[in-house]
Parts: C-alpha cells; structure tokens; sequence
C-alpha cells in the first residue's frame, strides 16, 4: 500500500523514518504525474524510477536534485528529500540579519519604499509579518488600537496577516466583503498547504477555521462557487469611508536559500480614485523617513 507523504516533515524532524521510495512516490501522485512522465522530464529510465521507488535502487544526490527539480518542489521540500535519500541538505535557511542575505533585506527595503504612498508587507510562508512600510502600518492603525489588537490575535506570536483578517477581533469587522474574501483566503491557503504538505500552514488553517463566526462549511474542501473577476478587491470600511484595494504577491524567481525562497512581498493597490485619494492622504501625515 503506498504510503502518504506526511502534511510537513520540517527540517530533520520525522525524516529518518521515511524512506526516500516512499517520499518520491507520494511526491510524483502529489504532483500527478506517472512515472512515465517524470521518467521522461527527470531524463531518467522508468525502470531506474521503479526501482527508486520500492528501495530496489539507491540514488544519488545529484538523482535526488535532478527528481526534485523535474518535481518543482520548493527548496525546503528539495531538503527533505535529500534528507530521506540519507544526504545533507543543499539549501541553507539563513536570518534576513545574516550577512549574505543583505542583498535580499537591500531589495525588500526598496520595494517597500517605492511602493509609497501604497501599503506593501512582507511575509513568510506562514503568512508571517516580517516587514513592511509606513502606509501599511498607517492602514492597519485605521482600524484601532492596533498594538491591542495584535495582542489579542496573535498573543506572544509572531504577527499573522491571516489570523488579522480571520479574526473577529482583528481586521474582520472592518472587511465589508469578508466572506467573500474569507471563502478565497482560505481555499487557497489550504491548497497551498496541501501541495507543500505543510503542516504548520494547515494547523493554522485548522486555528482560524475554529474562530468564532467561521461558518462551519469552510471546512469542507471545497473551491469558491461562481465564475471569478479578474482579481478580488477587499473593501475596508475606515473612519466612515470606503477603502477598496487588490493585492500583489511578488517572490525572489532564483532563490537558492529557504528564506528567501518562501519570502513573499504582497503589495496594496487601489481599485479607484476615492481610495488613492485615502491612501495618499494617509501617507502625507508624517514626512518620508
């Protein structure tokens, strides 16, 4: 019976006892593809693959790379793999503090700034807040005392974009389309979860499904009904008005670091000249720093 790849094997936690046929065969049916297919995409004979796959062959770390990449999996899950196969990771996972990664922090900072007078963040994989500009810690202060609120969202944790907006004490009763929002948010999320078999992601899923006001059929795999606009707008309502925006996510294309390969940049835009108008506003009470 094939055996499932577990939701997150972080790091070196779990590896051990998964062996690298298991793990390759879960990823290629995660992934879809039969061994014919990624035979032919890996450059590698069906038969070699059989034989990976029930333990009958050992591959080496260069097969691991070369699986991994006709894959496509993330760099962390590139790890894992070399890690079951009984080899060292190839991919670091280094602080935006340490010194090789001052090219990537140089790169955020610059896109935060050139991004005024519009809100832009910085998160990692798990919808963590790493950084982000003055118009969007101006925007979030536009909902209330927002050092409480992150208390009460998140606690001692690290700030989380999506607990803000799942939470009825956070973001929610200011979204006046948050279920629409909420149903999108979710789905994918949770298809993202699924595909990476992360189980941190899908514990957080889990967390801000139990909230109170969750609608209990969000739990259900289901992807949102009608036929979908181009992109989906949030509509804060503010101090009286309405501030409609769409967002961007942004990613480093050649990461060869686990940071910087799950660091995203999502970037605020607004849908029309009243919420410019907000924005730019909003940016103009304190001086450029």
């Amino acid at each position: 019976m094939d055996k499932a790849l577990p939701r997150d094997a972080t790091d070196h936690e779990s590896l051990e006892s998964i062996p690298f046929g298991d793990a390759l065969r879960a990823w290629r049916q995660e992934r879809r593809q039969s061994q014919l297919a990624l035979s032919l995409a890996a450059g590698v004979s069906q038969r070699h693959l059989s034989f990976l796959e029930s333990g009958r062959a050992r591959p080496s770390r260069l097969m691991v790379l070369q699986l991994a990449e006709a894959l496509d999996l993330p760099l962390r899950q590139r790890n894992q793999l070399l890690i079951a196969a009984g080899f060292a990771p190839s991919y670091p996972k280094r602080t935006l503090a340490h010194p090789d990664m001052t090219p990537i922090r140089s790169a955020l900072d610059m896109l935060l700034h050139h991004h005024r007078p519009y809100p832009a963040v910085v998160i990692d994989r798990h919808w963590n807040i790493t950084l982000m500009n003055p118009p969007m810690q101006r925007m979030l202060a536009l909902l209330g005392d927002i050092e409480a609120i992150w208390t009460t969202v998140c606690g001692e944790g690290p700030r989380n974009l999506l607990k803000l907006t799942m939470h009825p004490a956070g973001a929610r009763p200011s979204i006046l389309n948050w279920e629409e929002v909420a149903t999108l948010l979710l789905w994918r999320t949770r298809h993202e979860a699924e595909a990476h078999c992360d189980a941190e992601l899908h514990a957080l899923v889990d967390e801000v499904l139990q909230y109170e006001g969750v609608p209990r059929r969000w739990r259900l795999h289901e992807p949102p009904e009608g036929v979908p606009a181009p992109v989906l707008p949030v509509r804060y309502g503010v101090g009286g008005a309405e501030l409609s925006l769409f967002s961007m996510l942004s990613s480093f294309g050649t990461a060869l670091d686990v940071t910087a390969d799950e660091i995203r940049v999502e970037t605020f835009l607004p849908t029309n000249a009243a919420s410019e108008a907000v924005l730019r506003q909003l940016d103009a009470q304190e001086p450029s720093p």
